[in-house]
């Protein structure tokens, strides 16, 4: 044990390996077959790059692409700001001793531990347009004109918004939870010894505390968001149309529909690239040690 007690190769190598067989071989392979013409029902593969181009030249892609923006990007902003309010919301509510802070935070974490396909089911029921949809049947008891939430292409990708929104918020109002715990209450009695109103500690006291947790967060929820397609499947299976079909289910579609591996493989490193790309770009904005 002597002889390893000064080298941390002999430690950190079964932790090599096991990320080795189980994350990088597989990325490595997925580079691999996206310069072939390998699909799921063929043996022989060959090496060529018309994978590449019949792939990043789809007519669909950039439909697909604006799709996966307005997604991703709205499920951000929506469980971001969503999060962090029901997080304050849970921190006034635990300094002053209110009761239902911990059913609050309880509920709000069903959401996270519910299953995509789970989600997208309950979701389909809410929003479904025959007489047993819930929300339109609250509609119809109030009068009001009804809603086709799931068949109509320009309503249907904000629906499967609000439904990725509900699902994510609990993961955002933890991180923010814990954020908001860790900031000094010094800051916020020299804030109020100034004569700073609610308000203003909030814009100026927490949000600039939070800044790396929201960063990290945006982080996370980015990467998640564009690999989700469990529960778009279950609730709109990409469709009206295309209207909802992101980049992650276009891919599953390719691969396990049209069996064509290649062109799965190219899409996969696609969105391998814009989450490491729009993660590169959150990073630049964490701050530095001499900024803590």
């Amino acid at each position: 044990m002597r002889r390893f007690a000064g080298a941390p190769l002999p430690w950190i190598m079964p932790v090599i390996v096991v990320i080795g067989i189980f994350y990088l071989y597989p990325v490595i392979d997925v580079f691999r077959l996206s310069f072939t013409n390998a699909t799921l029902i063929g043996e022989n593969q060959d090496y060529t790059l018309g994978s590449i181009a019949n792939a990043l030249s789809s007519p669909q892609l950039p439909d697909i692409l604006w799709a996966t923006l307005i997604f991703v990007g709205g499920s951000v902003i929506g469980q971001q700001i969503l999060g962090l309010a029901v997080a304050v919301t849970v921190i006034r509510g635990e300094k002053r001793g209110l009761f239902g802070t911990t059913i609050l935070r309880t509920t709000a974490l069903v959401a996270w531990v519910v299953p995509g396909i789970a989600g997208g089911i309950i979701w389909q029921m809410l929003f479904s347009e025959a007489p047993y949809g819930a929300l339109n049947s609250i509609l119809r008891l109030m009068h009001v004109p009804t809603v086709a939430w799931l068949s109509d292409p320009a309503m249907a990708p904000w629906s499967t918004l609000i439904s990725n929104i509900w699902r994510g918020t609990a993961f955002s109002m933890v991180v923010m939870y814990a954020a908001l715990k860790s900031i000094d209450p010094s800051l916020y009695e020299a804030a109020e010894v100034d004569g700073a109103t609610a308000s203003q500690q909030f814009f100026f006291v927490t949000l600039p505390q939070l800044r790396a947790a929201i960063l990290v967060n945006m982080i996370l929820i980015t990467i998640q968001t564009v690999n989700t397609f469990d529960a778009i499947i279950t609730l709109t299976g990409g469709g009206p149309g295309r209207a909802t079909e992101v980049i992650s289910l276009y891919v599953f579609n390719i691969v396990f529909r049209n069996y064509d591996l290649s062109g799965g493989s190219v899409l996969s490193v696609l969105m391998l690239i814009i989450s490491l790309g729009l993660a590169f770009v959150y990073a630049s904005f964490l701050p530095k040690e001499e900024e803590q």
